[in-house]
């Protein structure tokens, strides 16, 4: 801050509207010195707005004169720290987005909106939460006894928790087999990082797994201590919250009052004062990636946190993936295994069915065949549980005329409607356009429109009409939507009350059901043939994830099976599946990768343009791919032409990309620092240009 006439000058964050091209702090003029961190409502134009006082000397470019006051300071709330400011400036920046934009956006909504007075009366409603304990009388639990695996990466972890922190620790890659006790490693490492006093950041990728794994964390922490101690205050941040939930964690968290927050990808930005671990379970999982705004990786994010708080990170997967499993090659992260499961137990047998062993007949036969029927019909026989995987929600992904070949397509987007027979519509997954199902084809009049292809809802009438009398349960976006649903769900399965699920990549994930001795992939092959390079290394962690679902118990785990109905049964990626071999799959797909100059070995940038028409949005990525190339920074990047994205038209808005390849991290970002400027030019220039983004590291292409 700087002194003009009696008068501060002080840098604040702001959130300035992105097509204003304003990235950094602006300077407004303060009576009084406010620390670094302090919340602060400030005029901007016609709206009066929250900031951030922001550290760091003003640059003094505009006159004092022209300087405008803060209105008033966020008084009872401590300063969010010099760290946690850090963080948000290196987001912003390596994701280009201003600094305002990001900083204000992660916060809780509700606490952008409070006065002083309210921020006090919020206060004291968090001290009536933080003085009842959730339940101190209960006594912690009997811990496991470690297999000699866990002992061994928890030794390492331990030295790493108890080192000097006089540099940053390496980041851990935990790679262990699913069922092979990770999360008894992330529990012991909590316990000896709170020991010590310090909070502890648990990410996980989906909302569904964040109550399962509060509520072992509560069991664990929540009670009375071995020692007599306190429990520790375990909070969550995620957007299934009430805005009134996540203001009273984040505060909890912020004013140091929460020991462990769990929490989805925004919680990579939670204010914790005494951090000392961060845990990244399931480090693979695109869920980590945000898709719109500001499209941050959580898991870089957590690595970088505990790079500059010099705290250790634990990664944690099955299969890892490919850009960490490469670091831990070059020995810039530290790879720990658990190669074995809890127990003994072994890992499901993976059978591959060639369905193209199946007779050519008409009608809908490739989801059920026969021998999985029987398979399935053993499971009950024995009151053992089934999973049925089918990555596709809905009855059907189309509706068909046969006499015209009308297809239910979406009049906004350039996709399907899918048919969901529940509520007899037919529903764009794209941009939400829903419709009545017609009683006859709109074009011919034809009254026998018929289901194309199928959905989870289509598999589970199936199943119903095959095996009477099992108990089948879906899971999916759609039948676990509303609150409670899915948990109650899930606590079905695990009592026993469901014979066979049949669900999505969400029951794929985390779940440990102890029942399940038999998961079948129906319909996989679509991911083998995808324009998007990452695609098969989705799909190999998909079904290893989906297979460590059956025979999580030790006893049933000799006869555990994973099925794979595939029309491709000899594809390399199912060979290394059916031996459980993710290091052989990581090798080829690394070899591939470096030949053709893809990540890890090269960084990508994508450019996103949305227009009124197609021409609009091309125009304006080929007049900033000219600006670009005639960059001296463009040396060493490589600009392909703008092509339409995979679903080209959304709510009737066109999208095209365009791709930017750069051999090193630092190329990309100096390239990237110099154009975004003249993208704020050119979008003002190109009228028919709605919106625009720039995605570093993208993950889908």
């Amino acid at each position: 801050m700087t002194e003009l006439a009696g008068l501060l000058r002080i840098r604040v964050a702001v959130e300035a509207p992105q097509h204003s091209g304003l990235s950094g702090p602006l300077d407004y003029l303060s009576e009084r010195a406010l620390a670094p961190g302090s919340l602060v409502r400030v005029p901007l134009g016609r709206r009066e707005l929250m900031g951030i006082v922001w550290p760091g000397e003003p640059e003094g470019q505009v006159e004092a004169s022209m300087l405008r006051p803060i209105l008033a300071e966020l008084e009872g709330l401590p300063p969010l720290s010099a760290a946690w400011c850090q963080l948000l400036e290196f987001a912003a920046s390596y994701y280009q987005r201003s600094i305002g934009e990001l900083a204000l956006a992660v916060l809780p909504p509700q606490l952008r909106e409070l006065d002083s007075a309210q921020l006090r009366a919020r206060l004291k409603k968090l001290d009536k939460f933080l003085a009842t304990p959730a339940d101190a009388s209960a006594p912690a639990p009997a811990r496991p006894t470690l297999n000699p695996a866990q002992q061994q990466v928890l030794d390492e972890l331990d030295a790493l928790l108890s080192a000097a922190r006089d540099r940053a620790p390496a980041p851990v890659l935990l790679y262990g087999i699913t069922g092979s006790g990770k999360t008894e490693v992330y529990l012991r490492a909590a316990e000896h990082a709170l020991a010590q006093g310090r909070q502890v950041l648990v990410l996980v990728p989906e909302i569904n797994l964040t109550p399962q794994l509060e509520a072992r964390f509560a069991e664990r922490f929540g009670g009375l201590q071995a020692d007599g101690a306190a429990c520790h205050r375990i909070v969550s941040l995620h957007s299934a919250l009430t805005p009134a939930q996540r203001l009273r964690n984040w505060l909890a968290a912020h004013m140091g009052e929460a020991d462990l927050v769990l929490g989805t990808r925004l919680a990579v930005f939670a204010s914790m004062p005494r951090l000392g671990l961060i845990v990244v379970d399931e480090e693979h999982d695109p869920s980590y990636k945000q898709q719109d705004g500001a499209r941050y990786s959580a898991r870089d994010l957590a690595i970088y946190r505990a790079h500059q708080e010099k705290i250790p990170v634990i990664l944690g997967s099955a299969t890892p993936s490919l850009e960490s499993w490469q670091k831990a090659n070059e020995g810039r992260y530290k790879r720990l295994l658990l190669p074995g499961r809890i127990g003994g137990g072994a890992l499901p047998r993976v059978r591959l069915f060639d369905m193209k062993r199946l007779p050519l007949s008409k009608g809908v036969t490739t989801a059920l065949t026969a021998p999985l029927l029987e398979a399935l019909r053993l499971r009950l026989a024995r009151g053992e549980q089934s999973l049925i995987f089918l990555n596709r929600r809905g009855y059907a992904p189309v509706l068909h005329c046969a006499e015209c070949n009308w297809k239910s397509d979406c009049p906004h987007c350039s996709a399907w409607r899918v048919f969901h027979k529940g509520d007899r519509t037919l529903r764009c997954h794209h941009c939400g356009f829903t419709e009545r199902v017609p009683s006859a084809c709109p074009t011919c009049g034809n009254q026998d429109i018929a289901p194309l292809g199928r959905g989870t809802e289509r598999l589970e009438e199936q199943l119903q009409e095959q095996l009477p009398g099992a108990r089948v349960l879906r899971i999916d976006a759609d039948s676990s939507k509303h609150k409670g649903e899915l948990e109650a769900q899930l606590a079905a399965v695990h009592s026993g009350e469901v014979d066979i699920l049949v669900g999505t990549q969400m029951v794929t994930k985390g779940h440990d059901f102890r029942r399940i001795t038999l998961v079948a992939a129906v319909n996989p092959d679509g991911a083998l043939f995808s324009s998007d390079f990452r695609a098969p290394e989705r799909l190999f962690a998909l079904l290893m994830q989906a297979g460590g679902r059956a025979g999580r118990d030790a006893e049933a785990a000799a006869r555990s099976e994973m099925w794979v109905q595939t029309w491709h049964p000899e594809h390399a990626l199912y060979k290394s599946l059916q031996s459980h071999d993710f290091e052989a799959f990581a090798k080829s797909q690394l070899a591939e990768r470096e030949s053709a100059g893809l990540p890890p070995f090269a960084h990508l940038a994508l450019l996103r343009a949305e227009g009124r028409t197609a021409e609009a949005a091309l125009g304006f990525l080929k007049a900033a791919s000219a600006f670009a190339q005639a960059l001296p920074e463009a040396r060493g990047t490589l600009i392909y032409p703008a092509i339409p994205m995979s679903v080209a038209r959304v709510a009737n808005v066109e999208r095209l990309q365009m791709l930017v390849e750069a051999g090193s991290r630092g190329d990309l970002q100096r390239l990237l620092w110099h154009w975004m400027p003249e993208l704020h030019l050119l979008k003002r220039e190109h009228k028919g240009v709605l919106r625009w983004a720039v995605d570093v590291d993208p993950l889908a292409i």
